[in-house]
């Protein structure tokens, strides 16, 4: 996708629309909301380098900080002729909307892959006009991919139930495990709650990161199915795209944009 060009990254565009997304309870979400399902409230490690990514037609996603003017997200997230914006709140609570100067989507990601069981690179990259404030700490990218039954952590601002559009916007966090349904992958990540109790990605958690127990991300969220305990489509089996297979793609984008991904 071809960057965009706009104007002043800390003044929303009077297209988006900041008023039109209060209104709707996006980014007034209660303070005690649970955003990852059947998730926990984080120590604030993960989230530092974490912020949300809004589209003009109402899309809540997560996104993970590589560098102070980069993020990472999902590919659904950012593609589409839509305006986005990277949404966080500031020290006093405000909620701050940052236009981007560029948006690029993987060349591989196939917005029908899930219909038509196609492979798919779910992921994109974001580059804002100005860098986000010394708090955001860039995160570190893991080479390699997790082994099975490796313990991972899941977090994002998505809702806490399937359909509770207004409980996103809090971060929480899940514990899972690295399985593989469907064989070893060079591209996707399958986790799932290993003690059963629905822990998982749902709505609102795309582009969030999932880690590995040395804090490097080893995946972005994409997908979630729901389980038997855990209907409507989330807390069965959460699924990502792998970074490490990406590096290059990744490395090449950041280099164009004089910045810098952290490798582990």
């Amino acid at each position: 996708m071809a960057p965009r060009n706009e104007g002043s990254a800390r003044r929303p565009a009077r297209r988006f629309g900041l008023a039109a997304f209060l209104a709707a309870g996006w980014l007034v979400a209660s303070g005690s909301a649970e955003a990852v399902v059947n998730g926990r409230d984080g120590d604030g490690r993960l989230a530092r380098s974490a912020v949300m990514v809004l589209s003009s037609k109402g899309g809540v996603c997560s996104g993970v900080v590589l560098a102070p003017t980069v993020v990472l997200t999902a590919g659904h997230c950012a593609a589409g002729d839509l305006e986005h914006r990277v949404h966080f709140r500031s020290e006093t609570g405000e909620p701050v909307l940052l236009e981007p100067a560029a948006r690029l989507v993987h060349p591989g990601y196939d917005p029908g892959a899930v219909a038509g069981r196609r492979r798919s690179i779910d992921l994109a990259l974001v580059r804002l006009r100005e860098p986000l404030p010394a708090r955001f700490v860039p995160t570190t990218l893991a080479a390699a991919a997790p082994a099975r039954g490796e313990p991972l952590l899941l977090g994002g601002y998505g809702v806490s139930r399937e359909g509770e559009g207004r409980s996103t916007g809090t971060w929480r966090e899940a514990a899972l495990a690295a399985i593989e349904p469907y064989g070893p992958s060079t591209i996707l990540l399958w986790a799932a709650d290993p003690a059963k109790r629905g822990a998982g990605a749902c709505t609102g958690d795309s582009g969030g990161p999932i880690v590995r127990g040395d804090g490097a991300v080893a995946a972005v969220t994409t997908w979630a199915a729901g389980s038997g305990r855990a209907r409507g489509g989330c807390g069965g089996v959460s699924q990502g795209v792998l970074v490490g297979p990406q590096r290059p793609w990744i490395d090449g984008v950041l280099a164009a944009w004089d910045a810098r991904a952290a490798w582990r």
